[in-house]
């Protein structure tokens, strides 16, 4: 792989906001990645997955929803790896829900992210994503919490994959 510069940046307006709107899970799939189409010259987004999972989209209306990624790089081992990391706070406790965040924590989905500029994500591509904290519960006051936190990461070789595309059609 080449890694000589290719392009500068300019500055930016300031037209985009924080925040997500919805993430969709699918159960893990191994051959996503290797069966995935990309855009034309340009292995960072993903067009067509080649496989076709079933989505659960999750609705979300908290600013408490986030998702980074941290690059970590090891000069003396000549490694970098991006850790993917979404924080999800999910209003209002009920039996379905239940089940359901039970079986996210237990598994290892690949995440589909959109947030709030209309931008699309896949987080967990290569290896998936595993629920690593969160909560159960419900505030003492009225108008206090109640409801699921959830912090899931993911670790890959490469950043999340804009998508576009059958990729990103919900």
């Amino acid at each position: 792989m080449a890694c000589n510069l290719t392009t500068g940046r300019l500055d930016n307006c300031t037209d985009s906001i924080g925040g997500l709107d919805y993430v969709e899970f699918a159960d893990y799939d191994s051959t996503m990645a290797t069966s995935a189409s990309y855009a034309v010259g340009d292995t960072d987004v993903i067009t067509d997955f080649g496989v076709t999972p079933t989505w659960y989209k999750y609705e979300l209306n908290s600013t408490a929803n986030s998702y980074i990624e941290n690059v970590n790089s090891d000069m003396d081992a000549g490694t970098t790896f991006y850790e993917q990391v979404l924080s999800l706070s999910l209003q209002k406790l009920d039996k379905t829900s239940h089940k359901e965040l039970k079986l996210v924590t237990y598994g290892r989905p690949q995440v589909r992210i959109t947030d709030r500029n209309g931008n699309k994500f896949l987080m967990g591509l290569t290896r998936g994503a595993k629920v690593t904290g969160g909560t159960i519960g419900t505030g003492g006051d009225l108008a206090e919490f109640t409801g699921y936190t959830l912090t899931m990461t993911g670790r890959e070789p490469l950043p999340a994959n804009f998508l576009s595309g059958s990729a990103a059609t919900v």
